[in-house]
């Protein structure tokens, strides 16, 4: 019986389908304000750091410190990300096997099947990494529609205003970029397309959540989760010490919010 069969008939015959934790992901905790608030209007209005500072600045300085910020928190989380072990060798990021491979992953390598679980991980990772940088040119085209209003919103806005943000405003087409790339890395590995075989037919029978039943589409969605995440964590590095950061705009917007 081939390694993906023998593991869908244990996996059967060990759990109740019911039992299942199938939206157990990686770094849930972590993204689930950024998740939240994915398909609500980014403009989201917040306390100020200080009113008085902020209202001094120009409506011209307000956009060119977001615009600048939001450059250098894209470009080093796609930079991050998309070099080799980016995904893969970062714990906060790094793709795990499907829910439910996951479940009984010890169980697969205790019966021999670890090489087999190592290449799927390792596979979807790099296929991660090489879709991240189709990012780079989205993000910034998002950067320079960006109103004036939607400027001061992000600044007051929260920690992760600017992540939600981009993620509102570019989070299908990014969906779109990446999974050709995420399919043609993936291809080469017979494991995910036996994988997407019969995780079809357990979703089917209420096994496999429909999102998880291709590994193609998981990959995709998780990619970009680790995308948002790492711009999530910069945008909160630049709030919280925007001095220690290049760039005269970015000092001086991200300075008035400073408490």
């Amino acid at each position: 019986m081939n390694n993906i069969v023998w593991f869908f008939a244990l996996l059967v015959i060990s759990a109740n389908a019911s039992a299942f934790d199938l939206g157990g992901l990686i770094n849930n905790d972590t993204l689930d304000t950024i998740k939240n608030a994915a398909g609500q209007n980014p403009s989201i209005a917040a306390p100020a750091g200080n009113n008085s500072k902020l209202d001094a600045l120009s409506d011209g300085d307000v956009v060119k410190g977001l615009k600048e910020a939001l450059s250098q928190s894209s470009s080093t989380a796609v930079s991050k990300l998309g070099a080799v072990n980016g995904f893969l060798g970062n714990e906060k990021v790094k793709i795990p096997l499907p829910s439910p491979l996951d479940k009984v992953e010890g169980t697969m390598r205790t019966f021999g099947q670890g090489k087999m679980v190592d290449d799927l991980i390792t596979t979807m990772n790099r296929a991660a990494e090489a879709a991240v940088p189709e990012a780079k040119t989205l993000l910034m085209a998002a950067i320079k529609k960006m109103s004036v209003q939607d400027a001061k919103n992000i600044l007051t806005g929260g920690n992760d205003a600017a992540t939600r943000y981009f993620r509102n405003a570019t989070e299908s087409d990014l969906h779109t970029k990446f999974l050709p790339i995420v399919t043609k890395t993936t291809s080469k590995l017979g494991a995910a397309e036996k994988y997407n075989q019969y995780a079809g037919k357990a979703s089917k029978l209420g096994l496999v959540d429909d999102k998880q039943a291709s590994v193609q589409e998981y990959v995709t969605s998780k990619a970009l989760d680790g995308l948002f995440l790492m711009m999530a964590e910069e945008e909160q590095a630049i709030r919280a010490n925007p001095v220690e950061r290049t760039g005269y705009w970015v000092k001086k917007v991200f300075g008035t919010q400073v408490q």
